[in-house]
């Protein structure tokens, strides 16, 4: 496998057809047909290929996507809108709000890349991985699964799961280092980056011969096994219960719909429309089960090792949380968490610094034209998020950690697009305010009843890019209880 880096230059006229592993740079290695057409014949810009002119060897699976993390960080210091291929497949990489909201504020450029295919084993067609008028019922049909009175009613699950945490971490509080992101992650998407930039193992016929594979698919079984069970579980209780278990709707909403959580909501829909199956079930499951803990658990691990760093940031936070609760051990309520202002302000720069979810990829139907380079339909375009948030431009001095960025005076004089832990535009997030609550319950808690300490220096700390964000070697910290 060679992936190969080249610039794209001033456009956007076209020339003639290159192959991507032309050394010479003849006609700056452009490809038609497929690929590329940004550049005018007299500007030709030298290829790069990643990890040398003989490629990238990828010998163990962490030290590989490690590796490719990196480099794929290098490719944008070629310009806010660099390319690359993968073997034979070009792609072009976008780090400036303005090249990024091209893409994402779209209603046109909303399928993702060939690289999702490879976790329909896990989710199926959920709507992380499906495209067209699929995935345009899906969103409609979930949307009222998370209005903000679905979400209050949730304050009590995330106080009540979190005690147990705070509990476990308890038992952990003796000023000794231990792995937090091991502890409150589950590593659930590493086969994905260990087979995505390895093009021979993309048949799923190969794929599954390897001891990877095997190992892959029995997680897959496992997961999906808790998935049928909790769908099993919760259908039971419907027949159980039917109407009563239901809340009822407030008297000003008399003669309205109860508005139900995620689960029932598919349930119901199953119930009266038999084009919803099991299978379309179990694939939004499974897709929200990823969704909605291996990305907020990554962001908590990385806001836990920021106030473990910055202890006159932390002691502050934990002064607004002393001025809230006043010392008491109640839950959290609703109203408490919107007095939670500084924690948001450090929550969302913890987000810029480590998104949780480092890069996005869509693939591009049509020729689109961007910061005046015309991308060619069938190219898969990267949202580097995390080179994105390090924009000097919008973000001056982007490696210290300063969560005034996020004070409204500031936020006003940002580009809308420079700024997308959360993706944005139409395909944004559908579960956002959702994460943002629990991530607020769970961290107010954590940060209450604990100090946080970090000996790693903030520039040491190294990153694992793959599906969602990681800590390469761990992340140790230290807690020490407050009470």
């Amino acid at each position: 496998m060679r992936l190969r880096i080249a610039p794209p230059t001033a456009g956007p006229s076209a020339v003639s057809p290159r192959e991507p592993d032309d050394d010479a740079g003849a006609g700056g290695g452009a490809l038609v047909a497929g690929a590329w057409v940004a550049r005018p014949p007299d500007l030709r810009p030298p290829h790069h290929a990643l990890g040398g002119r003989d490629g990238l060897a990828l010998q163990k699976a962490a030290e590989g996507v490690a590796v490719l993390f990196k480099q794929l960080y290098k490719v944008t210091e070629f310009g806010a809108v660099a390319r690359f291929w993968l073997g034979p497949n070009p792609y072009c990489v976008l780090s400036s709000a303005k090249a990024v909201e091209s893409i994402l504020s779209s209603q046109r450029h909303l399928h993702k890349s060939w690289d999702y295919t490879l976790l329909h084993p896990w989710l199926g067609e959920g709507l992380i991985t499906s495209a067209g008028s699929k995935w345009h019922s899906r969103r409609k049909l979930l949307t009222p699964a998370f209005h903000f009175k679905i979400l209050e009613d949730f304050v009590d699950v995330f106080t009540s799961q979190t005690d147990t945490l705070v509990k476990r971490l308890r038992a952990k509080a003796d000023g000794r280092p231990f792995d937090v992101f091991h502890c409150i992650t589950c590593a659930r998407s590493t086969s994905y980056a260990f087979r995505q930039f390895r093009p021979w193992l993309h048949p799923d016929f190969v794929f599954r011969r390897t001891s990877h594979g095997r190992k892959h698919d029995a997680c897959i079984k496992t997961i999906h096994g808790l998935a049928k069970q909790t769908i099993s579980m919760r259908r039971k209780a419907r027949r159980a219960k039917r109407f009563a278990a239901q809340k009822k709707a407030p008297e000003e909403d008399f003669g309205q719909k109860t508005r139900q959580a995620f689960l029932d909501l598919l349930l119901e829909y199953s119930e009266n429309d038999s084009t919803i199956t099991n299978e379309d079930i179990l694939e939004e499951v499974n897709t929200f089960m990823f969704a909605g803990h291996d990305t907020t658990t990554a962001a908590m691990n990385w806001f836990l090792y920021v106030m473990g760093t910055h202890k006159e940031i932390q002691t502050r936070v934990q002064e607004e949380l002393d001025a809230v609760f006043q010392g008491s051990d109640r839950p959290a309520t609703m109203a408490d968490l919107r007095e939670l202002k500084y924690l948001e302000l450090c929550l969302k720069e913890s987000l810029r610094v480590f998104p949780p979810v480092p890069m996005i990829i869509r693939e591009v139907k049509e020729e689109i034209q961007i910061n005046n380079y015309r991308i060619p339909a069938g190219t898969s375009v990267v949202i580097h998020v995390y080179r994105l948030h390090r924009d000097p431009e919008q973000f001056p001095n982007p490696e210290v950690f300063d969560p005034d960025r996020f004070l409204p005076e500031n936020c006003n004089k940002r580009h809308p697009y420079a700024y997308v832990p959360f993706s944005a535009g139409p395909r944004n997030c559908i579960g956002q305010k959702f994460a943002q609550l629990e991530m607020k319950v769970v961290l107010s808690s954590i940060l209450r009843n604990f100090r946080v300490e970090s000996d790693i220096p903030w520039e040491e700390m190294r990153v694992h890019g793959e599906l969602i964000l990681r800590p390469k070697e761990g992340n140790p910290l230290k807690l020490h209880p407050r009470k």
